[in-house]
C-alpha cells in the first residue's frame, strides 16, 4: 500500500469514528450495548482483558496488553490489574490514587505511557467507543443529562446505572433560557428547545495531544506553579462580556483533572508537589469531585496514576500531616527486573528504537550485559550454598542442582526489598550503546560491551567506592559466565552435527541404563551379541555432573521414570528432556573434544588441516550460531587463549 492509499484509509477511518446524533440515539446505542456507558476503571480494566491473559508454565500470569513493551514485571502488573478489576467493579478501591514506586528507570513510566497510548488506541475501536455531549470541555457522559428523579426507574427497567451529575458548563447550556440559533446545541434552522433528548452527542478518541481524556501534571516550582494548572481558572478576558466571575463562560475547564474526565490523569512524582495540589487529589479520590473557587464540586470520572521513588515515598509515610492523603493511596512497588531473558528483551526493545541498523551484536552480548545487571539488584541470600549465580539461574528458570521451585518462593520471601536497588536498565543501554558508537566499529562482543560497563563506572560520580568495588566484582562475575558460554559455543561449533552426536551418545547412554536398571543384557547393534551394560560409558557421563556412586542407581532410575512420563503424553524423550541429564551429556562431548578445540584455536601458524578446520567452525558458527565472521574470528581467539590458562 502506497502512501496514497494509507492516507485515503486514515481519512475514511477519521471519518468512520465522526458519529454525530442527539442524546436519543445515544441512548438507543446504550440499550443494545451498556459498556458504551463504562466508567473510566472499567473501560481501562476492559481494554487490558479484550487483550488476552495467558498462563505461564511457572505459573506467571502475562496480560498481553503490556507483553510488547514491559518485561519482567509480572508481579507488579498483575498487581495493577487486580486493582482495576476490583474498581471496575464499582467497589471502594476505585476511589484510592494508584502509586507506582519503585527505583529509577525501573518501569513506572513505561507502565503509565502504555495505558495512555493503549486508552488513545481503544477509544477508536467499537468495544472501547466513547461518547460525549458536544462541546462540552469535560467530555461529559450524555447519561448524565437524565434527571436524579427517574434514573432509579432507568435502573429497575434497563439495567443501566448512572452515576454523576452535568459539569458546570453543561448545566449552564440546558437551564439557559434563551438559545440563540448559532448556540453549539442547536440544530441547523431551528434554535435549541431545552429538550434533554435533543442535546447533540458525538463520539470522541481519547487524545493526549488534543488533550482529550487523558491528562499529563508535572510538578514544578512549588512556589510558583498556580493550581489552574490542575482545576482551571478565570478567562479574564470574558468577564466583561458575561458579567459574573462565576459564569461557567468566563472559567476556563482546561486543568488537567478537567480535560482527564471519563479517562486517565498521570500524576508525576506526585510526591513532590505542594501540599495543596494533594488537597485536590484527596477529594477527587474519595468523592470523585474537583473543587474550584467559583463552583460547586465538580463530577469527574477519571483514573489517577502517579509515580515516584522510594527515598520521596518513605517521607511521605513519615509526614503524620500526610495520612489521609496515604489512606487513599494504593502501593504498587515496581522493582527492576530480575530475569536475565526477560532484562534482554528490555535492551533488545530500546535497540530497535534507535538508528543504529549497520553494527552487528554478537550473541551472548546482551545476556552478558543482563546478567551483571541482574545480579547487581539481587541480594545475598542466608541459604547454604546459595550464590549470586544460582539465584540469578533459579530466578530465570532455569535448573539448578539440588534446587527446586519451592526454593525461589523461599528466596524471593526471604528479599523483601530485592530489585529495588542495583544498576538501571537505562545505564546498562547507554554504556552498549557507547560501545556501538566508537569509530570503525562493525560488530560488538561481550568483552566490549564489559569493558563500557566498567569504564562507565569510573565516570560515575554518584557512587561509593564500595559499591564501585562491588559492581566490578560483579563485571568479574558476569565475565565468568560469558566465558564458560564461549567455551561452549566454539566446542558446539567444533562438532560437525551435535545434535546428532548428542543424540548418539544419549542413545547408548539410555541402551545401558535400561539394561541395568532392568538387570538385564545390551544387544551389541552390529554383532547382535549380548552384553552387560557398559559401567564405563555410564559412569563417563554420570562424573561430568558429580553423580557418585552411592547416588548413581537413583539417578538412572530418575532416568527411566521421566522417559515413563513422557510416554504416556505421547512426547519423545530426547537429549534436552532432562537438565543435568543434557549437561552431562555436553560436558562429555566437550571432554572429548577439548584437545583438539585447544590446538587449533591457539595456534599462530596452523597448518592446512587446522586452517581447513578453523574455516568450517567459522561458517557454522556464522551460518547456524547467529555470528559474522569478525565475531566468529574474535571468539574463536578469545576461547584459545582462555584454553591455554
Amino acid at each position: 500500500m502506497g502512501l496514497i492509499e494509507r492516507l485515503e484509509a486514515y481519512r475514511a477511518e477519521e471519518e468512520r469514528l465522526n458519529w454525530e446524533g442527539t442524546f436519543a440515539d445515544y441512548f438507543e446505542l446504550v440499550l443494545k450495548n451498556p459498556q458504551v456507558a463504562q466508567l473510566a476503571h472499567a473501560r481501562i480494566y476492559n481494554m487490558i482483558m479484550d487483550a488476552g491473559v495467558e498462563q505461564l508454565d511457572d505459573g506467571r500470569i502475562r496480560y498481553a496488553f503490556f507483553a510488547d513493551e514491559i518485561f519482567g514485571l509480572e508481579k507488579p502488573l498483575e498487581q495493577i490489574v487486580e486493582y482495576f478489576r476490583s474498581a471496575a467493579q464499582r467497589l471502594e478501591v476505585r476511589k484510592r490514587i494508584l502509586l507506582l514506586m519503585g527505583p529509577v528507570g525501573g518501569g513506572k513510566s513505561t507502565i503509565v505511557a502504555k495505558l495512555k497510548r493503549g486508552l488513545e488506541q481503544y477509544t477508536r475501536t467499537d468495544r472501547g467507543a466513547v461518547y460525549a455531549i458536544k462541546g462540552c470541555p469535560m467530555h461529559e457522559e450524555p447519561l448524565h443529562l437524565v434527571p436524579e428523579t427517574i434514573r432509579d426507574e432507568l435502573m429497575r427497567e434497563y439495567g443501566i446505572y448512572i452515576e454523576g451529575e452535568l459539569c458546570p458548563w453543561c448545566r449552564f447550556q440546558l437551564e439557559r433560557a434563551e438559545r440563540g440559533p448559532n448556540h453549539p446545541w442547536s440544530r441547523p434552522g431551528q434554535p435549541f428547545t431545552g429538550r434533554h433528548e435533543d442535546v447533540p452527542v458525538t463520539r470522541i478518541a481519547f487524545s493526549e495531544k488534543h488533550r482529550i481524556g487523558i491528562g499529563t501534571f508535572t510538578p514544578s516550582d512549588p512556589k510558583s506553579q498556580d493550581i489552574a494548572e490542575l482545576v482551571g481558572g478565570i478567562d479574564l478576558s470574558t468577564i466583561g462580556e458575561v458579567g459574573s466571575e462565576s459564569d461557567p463562560r468566563a472559567y476556563r475547564f482546561d486543568g488537567e483533572l478537567n480535560i482527564a474526565n471519563r479517562g486517565l490523569v498521570e500524576f508525576i512524582e506526585m510526591l513532590k508537589v505542594d501540599e495543596r495540589f494533594l488537597y485536590v487529589l484527596l477529594t477527587l479520590s474519595q468523592e470523585q469531585n474537583i473543587k474550584t473557587g467559583r463552583f460547586s464540586m465538580i463530577y469527574a470520572d477519571e483514573v489517577v496514576v502517579s509515580h515516584t521513588n522510594e527515598h520521596e515515598y518513605n517521607a511521605f509515610v513519615g509526614n503524620k500531616r500526610s495520612e489521609a492523603l496515604q489512606d487513599r493511596i494504593i502501593l504498587v512497588k515496581v522493582p527492576y527486573n530480575l530475569r536475565v531473558s526477560d532484562e534482554v528483551k528490555i535492551y533488545e526493545k530500546l535497540l530497535r528504537q534507535s538508528a543504529i541498523q549497520d553494527v552487528h551484536i554478537a550473541p551472548g552480548t546482551l545476556e552478558t550485559a543482563a546478567t551483571f545487571a541482574v545480579l547487581s539488584r539481587l541480594e545475598e541470600s542466608k541459604k547454604a550454598g546459595m550464590t549470586l549465580m544460582k539465584k540469578l539461574k533459579l530466578y530465570d528458570g532455569q535448573s539448578v542442582e539440588g534446587y527446586t521451585q519451592q526454593d525461589v518462593r523461599e528466596l524471593q520471601e526471604e528479599a523483601v526489598r530485592e530489585g529495588m536497588d542495583g544498576v538501571s536498565p537505562r545505564y546498562v543501554i547507554n554504556r552498549i550503546s557507547a560501545a556501538i558508537v566508537r569509530d570503525g566499529v562493525t560488530c560488538i562482543n561481550a568483552i566490549d560491551v564489559l569493558r563500557s560497563l566498567r569504564d562507565g563506572l569510573e565516570q560515575h560520580t554518584s557512587i561509593t567506592r564500595e559499591e564501585r568495588e562491588r559492581l566490578l566484582n560483579l563485571i568479574a562475575e558476569a565475565r565468568r559466565e560469558y566465558d564458560e558460554m564461549a567455551k561452549r559455543e566454539v566446542q558446539r561449533a567444533f562438532v560437525y552435527s551435535f545434535e546428532e552426536s548428542a543424540r548418539t551418545l544419549l542413545n547408548n547412554y539410555l541402551d545401558n541404563v535400561e539394561a541395568y536398571c532392568n538387570k538385564t543384557k545390551v544387544i551389541d547393534p552390529i554383532t547382535e551379541e549380548e552384553m552387560e551394560p557398559d559401567e564405563r560409558l555410564m559412569r563417563s557421563i554420570e562424573e561430568q555432573i558429580g553423580i557418585t556412586e552411592n547416588t548413581k542407581r537413583q539417578f538412572r532410575e530418575e532416568i527411566l521414570i521421566k522417559i515413563s512420563s513422557l510416554a504416556r503424553r505421547g512426547q519423545k524423550f530426547d537429549y534436552t528432556s532432562h537438565e543435568r541429564l543434557r549437561e552431562a551429556i555436553e560436558k562429555k562431548l566437550f571432554a572429548d573434544l577439548r584437545d583438539v578445540v585447544k590446538i587449533t584455536t591457539s595456534t599462530k601458524t596452523p597448518d592446512a588441516d587446522q586452517l581447513r578446520r578453523i574455516n568450517e567452525v567459522i561458517d557454522r558458527l556464522v551460518q547456524q550460531h547467529g555470528y559474522c565472521p569478525v565475531c566468529a574470528n574474535e571468539l574463536l581467539k578469545y576461547v584459545g587463549a582462555l584454553l591455554n590458562r
